[in-house]
């Protein structure tokens, strides 16, 4: 995966990473490489293939329930139901939310009521690499806020549909542009993570980002 950001990069990710090679490990594991952009299909030919193992996978037990990061009363899922409402829900006492509509983009349609959809899936995640980290690491990837393209609020309807599924078996409906999006934000997570892929859904990643040809991504690799 390094050598996947060096050719990238070129020379900046190779100073960087020449940088946290040398330095003491707890302070390297807090920087994170820099953000870097390259086509969509460049982007899927650099995640690794590795068959999937769901072998041992809890979910709660695995990636834990939404936590308040910032103490300031707000779990994940109230967080980003505040930062994607078209309009916003009111907020009572310690972060009671009532009302409020948000947009779909999975299926093109305003809702009342949301689920929030990790783009890459837990058990997608778990099955592509996450099975190796810590449970701390795991719960932050639940909850990650720092990009907002791992979390989204969508219809009931579309994440169900959508389940634990890579794009190998489900995508967002027949919407060119939409798909795209799709696929892209998949991509950008699963490098940001380094996680992997297995060989059928490197084919779909593959089909999909070849109508794509002016779509690019960045990325921004999590520490």
């Amino acid at each position: 995966m390094i050598k996947t950001v060096v050719r990238a990069l070129g020379a900046a990710a190779l100073a960087v990473l020449s940088t946290l090679h040398t330095m003491p490990t707890a302070q390297a594991a807090a920087v994170a490489a820099p953000s870097y952009t390259l086509p969509l299909a460049n982007a899927v030919n650099a995640i690794p293939v590795a068959a999937e193992d769901r072998a041992g996978y809890d979910r709660k037990q695995a990636f834990g329930d939404w936590i308040d990061a910032d103490r300031d009363g707000c779990n994940t899922r109230a967080e980003v139901l505040l930062a994607e409402a078209i309009a916003p829900p009111t907020v009572t006492g310690r972060c009671t939310l009532t009302g409020g509509l948000w947009y779909s983009w999975y299926d093109d349609t305003e809702v009342t009521k949301t689920d929030i959809d990790h783009m890459v899936p837990l058990a997608e995640a778990w099955d592509s690499g996450a099975s190796q980290w810590t449970r701390q690491r795991r719960v932050e990837y639940a909850n990650y806020l720092g990009d907002d393209r791992h979390l989204v609020a969508v219809s009931q309807r579309s994440n169900r549909q959508k389940s634990d599924q890579d794009v190998s078996t489900w995508i967002v409906p027949d919407n060119p542009s939409q798909r795209c999006r799709y696929l892209a934000d998949q991509v950008a997570i699963k490098l940001a993570w380094d996680l992997t892929v297995d060989a059928a859904e490197q084919a779909a990643m593959r089909r999909i980002a070849a109508e794509c040809p002016d779509t690019d991504i960045t990325v921004n690799p999590v520490p």
